[in-house]
Order: structure tokens, then C-alpha cells, then sequence
């Protein structure tokens, strides 16, 4: 069974400027864990030190916050498609 993640532009230079990446299912935790395995410069971009999603980067499970789901934990199925989405600040 296989996900897709799909990378946002800021990260695209670390996965060899793919735009998406597929890989076996299992809970949002294990598939993020498997794509730092296969890149792992992207590692430090998306967890912190203490190795927790950081703050400014969300996770979408088909268009859903994983916040909203059951988090990390979040069960994947074959199809399924995982959205990094960093956040953007800015003010007038």
C-alpha cells in the first residue's frame, strides 16, 4: 500500500525536486518517518529538537488537519494523500 506526500516548494530541493513522493502507508507518524529516512536533510525542517512536528508546519491528511484528526497517530489508507504545508506569516 502507498501514499502520496506532496512537497511544497520550500522543501523540493531536498527530495531531488519532486513535487510529490509515494511511499508505504501506515499512521502520518511512520510515513513522515519514512520520507526523512529516504531524505533526511528534510528532518530538520519539519521537526524540532526534540523531535516534534514543529510549530509552523501543518500536516493535511485529504485536505483535513491532522490537528483535527488523531495527529501523528492518524491511520493511512492505499490512495491516501499527505500535504506538507508550511506557514506562512506576513502582516500589512
Amino acid at each position: 500500500m502507498a501514499v502520496t506526500i506532496r512537497i511544497p516548494a520550500l522543501l523540493r530541493a531536498l527530495v531531488g525536486d519532486k513535487s510529490e513522493v509515494s511511499v508505504e502507508s501506515g499512521a502520518v507518524g511512520e510515513v513522515l518517518a519514512r520520507l526523512v529516512s529516504e531524505y533526511p536533510d528534510v528532518k530538520d525542517r519539519l521537526y524540532d529538537e526534540d523531535g516534534n512536528l514543529r510549530r509552523f508546519v501543518n500536516v493535511y491528511v485529504n485536505g483535513e488537519d491532522i490537528r483535527a484528526l488523531d495527529g501523528e497517530a492518524t491511520q493511512l489508507k492505499d490512495g491516501d494523500e499527505v500535504a506538507i504545508v508550511p506557514a506562512i506569516a506576513g502582516g500589512i
